[in-house]
């Protein structure tokens, strides 16, 4: 399904008579001179590049669930890179904070500014849609909105949280494991390809995987099944 391709360019540069002295952010940093020789070497190492596969299903019903889950995906998507981004806006806030009472207000007036950016918009999500959210809430931050909530609220509020979830049967403890569990690789496998094609713009994961090694190891599954 996927081919995975790491670019490095190199350039050839001809410098006559470059005898001065370069400081220690000049163009030493980026060129090597080879000995007794005058030419410059420069290798500048691109992004990593996806080559991906055309999708194949075994039916149409499995298209289907696919492009449903697509469509969820890329709609739920953006407000789990902002809540990552005001996350980390906030640890970087509280770092400065020195006095207990301090951090405690400014973390109740980050949760009801996130909370009035959140709440009306995703009070229209669906069921699914909730539930793919909060997983892409632990691929960008590493913790489950059920812990986010007991660190920025408390334990009761969170369990409350939780069972209030659970009666729309979600559940906000729930991880990603893109690697052992095929919806979350289907959800991976959409985000990378609407990366590629900048229809969504692209939040490193703090989650340790690799995504050509995932595609190959559930393509061998599937070839497995057929």
């Amino acid at each position: 399904m996927l081919r995975y391709c790491t670019i490095s360019l190199f350039l050839l540069m001809v410098f006559d008579g470059f005898s001065q002295e370069i400081g220690k952010d000049s163009i030493a940093d980026y060129y090597v001179r080879f000995e007794g020789d005058s030419i410059l070497r420069s290798s500048i190492e691109l992004d990593e590049v996806y080559i991906f596969g055309k999708l194949k299903f075994a039916n149409r019903n499995e298209k289907l669930r696919y492009y449903i889950l697509r469509r969820k995906t890329l709609k739920v998507y953006p407000y789990a890179k902002l809540a990552a981004e005001r996350l980390e806006e906030m640890n970087d806030s509280l770092v400065k904070i020195k006095k207990r009472r301090h951090r405690k207000k400014y973390t109740k007036t980050v949760q009801k500014y996130v909370e009035g950016e959140f709440s009306d918009e995703l009070k229209k999500l669906t069921r699914t849609e909730g539930q793919i959210l909060i997983k892409l809430i632990y691929r960008q931050t590493g913790k489950t909105a059920f812990n986010l909530v007991k660190e920025l609220r408390n334990g009761w509020r969170a369990f409350w949280y939780n069972t209030t979830a659970k009666a729309f049967k979600i559940s906000i403890k729930e991880e990603f494991h893109p690697e052992s569990i095929h919806e979350d690789y289907l959800i991976e496998d959409i985000l990378q390809r609407a990366f590629a094609s900048n229809k969504l713009q692209r939040q490193k994961s703090v989650l340790d995987y690799d995504y050509a090694q995932l595609s190959n190891k559930w393509k061998k599954v599937s070839d497995e099944k057929n």
